[in-house]
């Protein structure tokens, strides 16, 4: 499980804590649809290229069991309708940064270098559209902060 953002997700949690080790160690293969994000900073226009989370089954598995996120590079998860979200790193051996979008589109907050393969929930701050995960220190690396404008085609 890669994330629980709902009392819904909450319940796949429990289902999903019935998967055999084995089902757990070979992961299955997902392709993800790609998109292009921008984010308005005060050093500039960073770009990136992120695949797209959109289905629940596409968002529970997220960047689990990737062991490397390319600079400009990670995955967006859109939030419809937009809600208070808690993403966790379990299954994901490296540190990610989680850059939660809120409704007008400005990052609401930044949780910097998770900790890999943890179970603690990282929550939003309030209600968001987005959260978008990238490799842990890049947005110390590119000065990403709050209130940076993202943007990218919402289809």
């Amino acid at each position: 499980m890669r994330f629980c953002r709902s009392l819904l997700f909450g319940a796949v949690a429990l289902v999903s804590a019935s998967v055999s080790v084995a089902q757990a160690t070979k992961p299955a293969i997902v392709h993800f649809s790609t998109s292009n994000v921008i984010i308005r900073t005060h050093r500039g226009v960073q770009r990136f290229v992120v695949e797209v989370a959109r289905s629940p089954e596409e968002q529970e598995r997220g960047l689990m069991y990737r062991t490397r996120i390319a600079p400009h590079t990670g995955m967006i998860f859109p939030m419809s309708p937009p809600h208070t979200v808690a993403f966790w790193m379990k299954n994901c051996p490296i540190p990610e940064d989680m850059i939660f979008v809120s409704t007008d589109g400005r990052i609401e907050s930044i949780a910097q270098n998770t900790k890999p393969n943890s179970e603690i929930p990282i929550a939003s701050g309030g209600s968001v559209i987005a959260v978008l995960e990238v490799a842990g220190g890049e947005t110390a690396k590119l000065g990403i902060k709050p209130g940076d404008k993202v943007e990218w085609a919402r289809q």
